[in-house]
């Protein structure tokens, strides 16, 4: 064995001497890195830390997992690329020792209602082979489980070879699957309310249809009002059965309209295709607003939610359906197969000799659940429904089992949503994917994960244009006396408060049952800094949103994904564009919609997009920055005009924190952009730039640039925010700016209510809600209230002992 030197520390890693055990990048520039050059040693767990914007995920995920799924994805056919998502080579001089990246990110498991927690991973594959070998009665193979085969049969031709000739014959046909036919598999009907379709008084030529799209005068109302089905000046209400019929349900039929082919259908499937078929949150805001107001989601009336068909509900284990099966709490569950694999000396139905090796990978499988912190969910929990830490953990399970080894795993924040208690079980996680010989990347905040690194990879030494730079490599131990910011705040521990403050009132919480409370009655008070805390699925969510009313008087602030395109960027969101575009207007004369990429000033070839997208057909489509326009979206005559010396598109490159500076004063001075600004850089975003696109945030940021908008609003009528761990994505180093912000907020009158698991947030309370004892059926309910010194002198709950230690008590 012998060692290499870590960059800039003097550190040392064993390994082979052999290049072949190093994942070496040289010249890395993606994004804002700077020639970084690494060399990562193979089958260890390597964390990269660094503040928010330094350049971790620029070096881990841009360039490192990205080269690596570019190349195996040039290993398909043309043909299946063209399928694929289209992946540029990273800007790097050389970047190999990879082999095969599997990123495991807090991207949402889609929203395909079909999609299950079970199905996402391979319990529900293994739960329905169980079913198919040992149900009573038999009624087929796991198809006949699964809600995504629907049973069908009929008849068809199929060519054979026979006595050197080919012959067709016509078979018969069935499959026998799982899928409940009167929803689909989806557990859930559709019903719309005709009321919000039309207004029955009137008649097509007055205007009946109010579904958004259908204006008078338009081509959808022109497709109804000139169809022939029905005449157009009599009030909806009129109509015979069958002109209703026609008008609502008719099947399509090919027509002219005004000389042009057309295609008439009823207009609730034409709704149905049109707008009910696509993503909710992928709607225009005026659609989904309609959709919400027009369709009501109910459960279905033949499967009772489970989208099973009778056949596969009929079928039993120890009088058990799949169904109940994958609606018992994972845990719950796990006990279940556990005891179906071990022979009773009162029941010879008991150990199922032929499916023990099934039953003991289930077994496995469900309780990695278990180990994760994940115990309390269900097999047919929704995947869309999953937080990004949730999601996180469930693809991390489906990796365990998994017979590959070799691979490079890549980790985002794996310790979000995680209470102290639920990380060292992750932790342990990390360390089994690293010894089975994989090597483990991951990019971390968090110093129970840090401390857990074979290697660390520490960039800086700020964020942005000010960060790009690989400041420290080498051990942990070397981290801590390293220098860099992150050594210098890695064994950071804040103090309890010496004073909280009293409260002014409170939210009365009586009886809240939503998901596993249990009759909670708690009073959350009110002009105070109040945390709720618990471990992972304890009810801390069920208790904040499920019983804090949204309203006038609450700010709800979460990490969900911000709705908008690919235009969409930190200036539109906030609505700083608009003074921006404004002062530069006045400063040139001329009309505010010209420092608009998506209005009069877009740059006339890309659309004011920056890159021009290419489709090869087959190939896979190539996005290129537009040669017109250099990638700023703006047109040439556009980027004359200038405020203070800048054109609107060097305005949009600039991080936050310069551009605070630029619009406090001289000509380019702008109060209300300036505010906003501000507020931006409280929050933690000094370094994000004002045109990067929305898409590209992470769930953090996404939090901390709505509470920047909420803050910058001058309305006063909203005194409660809620926040739901704004911790999340930020260094050490920045834990105490957020808490600085907090005080601000209650200090200007405001009430915050934190749901957060990181301990400084904890001893900073005025008053703490912990949650417990358990997740799940065994949490619900409220274990301790009161100041954070109360907490830690009685240590009587896993967030107490956690919280002790962390201060030293």
């Amino acid at each position: 064995m012998t060692t290499t030197t870590g960059a800039g520390a003097g550190s040392t890693v064993p390994h082979v001497a052999d290049g072949h055990d190093l994942i070496r990048v040289h010249g890395a520039r993606e994004n804002n890195l700077k020639n970084v050059s690494v060399e990562i040693p193979k089958r260890r767990l390597t964390v990269f830390t660094g503040i928010s914007g330094s350049g971790k995920s620029s070096l881990v995920f841009d360039t490192i997992a990205a080269e690596s799924q570019r190349l195996i994805n040039e290993t398909y056919s043309a043909f299946v690329q063209g399928f694929m998502p289209t992946l540029a080579r990273p800007d790097v001089d050389v970047l190999d020792g990879l082999t095969t990246a599997i990123i495991v990110d807090q991207q949402r498991i889609g929203s395909d209602p079909r999609s299950t927690v079970g199905t996402a991973t391979d319990a529900h594959a293994m739960l329905r082979i169980l079913f198919s070998r040992l149900g009573k009665p038999h009624i087929g193979s796991p198809k006949a489980f699964s809600f995504n085969v629907a049973s069908i049969s009929g008849a068809g031709a199929v060519t054979l070879e026979r006595g050197g000739k080919t012959v067709k014959e016509r078979r018969d046909f069935s499959i026998t699957g799982g899928m409940c036919p009167r929803c689909e598999g989806r557990g859930s009907v559709t019903d719309i309310d005709l009321t919000q379709l039309y207004d029955e008084d009137k008649s097509l030529a007055e205007g009946a249809l109010t579904v958004p799209g259908y204006k008078a005068g338009g081509w959808n109302y022109r497709l109804y009002s000139e169809s022939g089905f029905f005449d157009p000046d009599k009030p909806i209400r009129t109509y015979t059965r069958k002109q209703l019929h026609d008008f609502l349900h008719r099947q399509p039929v090919r027509m002219k309209i005004a000389g042009i082919n057309m295609t008439y259908e009823g207009l609730i499937p034409r709704i149905q295709r049109s707008m009910l078929a696509k993503d909710r949150e992928a709607m225009q805001p005026h659609i989904r607003e309609f959709v919400d107001r027009a369709v009501t989601f109910t459960t279905c009336p033949e499967c009772d939610g489970t989208r099973l068909n009778e056949g596969a509900r009929s079928s039993k284990i120890e009088g058990m359906s799949i169904a109940d099966a994958c609606a018992l709490q994972i845990s719950d569950l796990a006990e279940w197969v556990r005891a179906l694999n071990q022979p009773s000396p009162s029941s010879s139905s008991r150990g199922y000799p032929t499916v023990a090796p099934l039953l003991t990978a289930l077994g496995e499988t469900l309780d990695s659940f278990v180990e994760i912190g994940l115990g309390y969910l269900s097999l047919d929990r929704p995947a869309g429904t999953l937080s990004g830490g949730e999601a996180q953990r469930v693809k991390m399970i489906r990796h365990l089992g998994s017979s590959l080894t070799d691979v490079t795993y890549v980790f985002d924040e794996p310790s979000i949503g995680l209470h102290p208690h639920d990380i060292q079980r992750m932790n342990d996680l990390l360390l089994r994917l690293r010894d089975k010989g994989n090597t483990v990347l991951v990019v971390e905040h968090k110093p129970e994960v840090i401390a857990l690194a074979d290697h660390v990879v520490d960039l800086g030494p700020g964020a942005g244009a000010a960060g790009g730079e690989v400041v420290f490599e080498g051990t942990v131990e070397r981290l801590r006396t390293s220098g860099t910011r992150t050594g210098r705040h890695l064994d950071d521990r804040a103090a309890l408060k010496e004073r909280v403050r009293k409260p002014v009132g409170a939210l009365e919480v009586r009886g809240a049952t939503t998901h596993n409370l249990q009759g909670v009655d708690v009073d959350i008070p009110l002009g105070v800094l109040t945390v709720i805390t618990g471990v992972a699925g304890s009810g801390k969510s069920s208790l904040v949103h499920g019983s804090i009313p949204a309203g006038s008087d609450v700010v709800s602030i979460d990490q969900t994904p911000i709705r908008g395109s690919r235009r969409s960027n930190p200036a539109t969101y906030t609505g700083l564009l608009e003074p921006v575009r404004k002062a530069f207007a006045k400063a040139n004369g001329v009309k505010p919609a010209l420092f608009s990429a998506n209005s009069e000033g877009a740059c006339p070839t890309c659309n004011g997009v920056g890159v021009i997208y290419t489709d090869l057909a087959m190939m896979a489509g190539v996005a290129t920055t537009c040669e017109e326009c250099e990638g700023k979206r703006f047109d040439a005559s556009v980027l004359e005009y200038r405020l203070g010396g800048r054109d609107i598109s060097e305005v949009l490159a600039m991080p936050v924190a310069e551009a605070e500076e630029f619009f406090a004063a001289g000509e380019a001075r702008t109060p209300a952009a300036h505010r906003t600004l501000r507020h931006m850089a409280d929050v933690g975003l000094g370094y994000l730039t004002l045109g990067q696109p929305l898409t590209t945030l992470s769930g953090g940021e996404r939090q901390r640039l709505k509470l920047a908008t909420h803050m910058a609003e001058k309305s006063k009528d909203r005194h409660i925010y809620v926040l739901d761990e704004p911790t999340t994505g930020l260094h050490l180093a920045d834990v105490e700016q957020l808490l600085g912000l907090l005080d601000r907020l209650v200090d200007a009158g405001k009430s915050v209510i934190v749901i957060e698991h990181h301990q400084a947030v904890m001893a900073h309370a005025d008053w703490i809600i912990d949650l417990g004892p358990g997740a799940g059926h065994d949490g619900g309910r409220i274990v301790f209230e009161g100041t954070p010194a109360d907490l830690v002198t009685a240590r009587s709950t896993l967030t107490g002992e956690h919280l002790a230690d962390y201060v030293g008590a």
